[in-house]
């Protein structure tokens, strides 16, 4: 009997936000147009936000029939926002695959700040026992379009409803959502080039933080590759306790970590912060105090001590407030530069740890504006 062979599947066009200037430059003479178009389209991409080759009108129309046959624009769908009470958005994005991911948009209202909290990761591997994103486990990567495209979304989002003035209202960004970035490491470093470019969104570099819970060798190549801030989610003075709750410090020790960040390079007066989150009887004795200033020491750092968000379902209490501010005061009198971090957009769950894609299966969803899935991307 003779077997009828498969048609192999056709190639996935090449998706255009996903691919670096020089990236993008082969592909365009590859099609037989000179080689300035790639800034073109590469500025309507990163600079324009464009969610479709029809508004690139300084191509010409053959050019972008071209494109669209031959590449694509992966793009995220809103598939949810919700408002807080102190101004924070939280949005719920639906990714071609039908994952769903979220970034917080969290304006000062006392500054001209606004800062967008980035997702690398749907779900997470690193399974910190504290965190509601930590409980999902790890889907996949994000693309390297799909973490910069939550930068342009939210950037055209701000526009469109008249929140905030062009051409780019944001102005920070926190490698801080769904997923540890350093586990994503390839294409959190590729998205920090598209979003750091002059032809892109041409943030600061000053006013970029990539955060991480401690894969040392990642942290000594983003040290090197680029020129980022860096934020390291401590939580402990003690391994014994950090195993518990932050099962990466099984491979990599605390006293390895800190000697990845007296080795990370402190350009322009620069300090690492390093986050504290504090729960009850757990990491906010005295001892810890007196611990959590001798580490912090070895190296050029400022601490943001963070009280714990409940996340329903999980062992852990926050520390009162009044601890709080007794870890800020005892750090200040050891010459360690310390806050106590706001909270932003708690009674919708998007603080600290509490991201899980509110609304998806097996999640309750929070309270606040919820608005249903959208006919359109922004």
């Amino acid at each position: 009997m003779r077997l009828a062979v498969a048609d192999r599947a056709p190639p996935v066009p090449p998706d255009l936000r996903s691919l670096s200037l020089e990236a993008l430059r082969e592909v365009v003479i590859g099609l037989g147009e000179r080689p300035f178009r790639a800034v073109q389209l590469y500025r309507w991409l990163h600079r324009r936000y464009a969610t479709s080759f029809d508004e690139m009108t300084d191509l010409s129309r053959a050019f972008r029939e071209t494109l669209s046959a031959h590449a694509r624009l992966g793009e995220l769908a809103l598939d949810a926002e919700q408002h807080s009470t102190d101004g924070t958005i939280k949005f719920r994005w639906r990714t071609e695959d039908g994952k769903t991911i979220e970034s917080v948009y969290m304006p000062d209202l006392g500054t001209h700040r606004r800062t967008l909290c980035i997702s690398t990761q749907v779900g997470c591997a690193m399974g910190c026992g504290f965190c509601a994103t930590g409980t999902m486990g790890l889907s996949r990567n994000l693309t390297v379009g799909e973490i910069v495209d939550q930068v342009h979304r939210v950037n055209r989002y701000l526009i469109e409803r008249g929140l905030e003035p062009g051409p780019r209202p944001l102005t920070n960004l926190v490698y801080m959502g769904m997923g540890e970035p350093l586990h994503n490491y390839d294409n959190v470093r590729a998205s920090l080039e598209i979003l750091l470019s002059e032809d892109g969104p041409n943030f600061s570099n000053r006013h970029v933080t990539v955060s991480t819970a401690g894969i040392v060798p990642n942290i000594l190549r983003l040290g090197a590759e680029t020129d980022v801030k860096l934020a390291v989610s401590l939580n402990a003075t003690t391994d014994e306790v950090r195993d518990r709750i932050m099962p990466v410090n099984r491979r990599w020790r605390i006293d390895d970590l800190l000697e990845a960040c007296e080795r990370f390079p402190m350009k322009q007066g620069r300090r690492i912060t390093f986050e504290y989150v504090l729960f009850a009887g757990i990491n906010d004795t005295d001892e810890d105090l007196e611990r959590l200033a001798a580490l912090v020491r070895r190296v050029p750092a400022k601490v943001n001590l963070i009280q714990y968000n409940r996340n329903e379902g999980l062992p852990y209490e926050p520390s009162p407030p009044r601890r709080v501010e007794a870890f800020v005061a005892g750090l200040m009198e050891r010459g360690v530069q310390a806050m106590a971090r706001k909270n932003r957009g708690r009674d919708i769950l998007a603080a600290c740890g509490q991201l899980a894609a509110a609304g998806g299966p097996g999640r309750r969803p929070a309270k606040g504006t919820l608005t249903g899935q959208l006919t359109r991307p922004i």
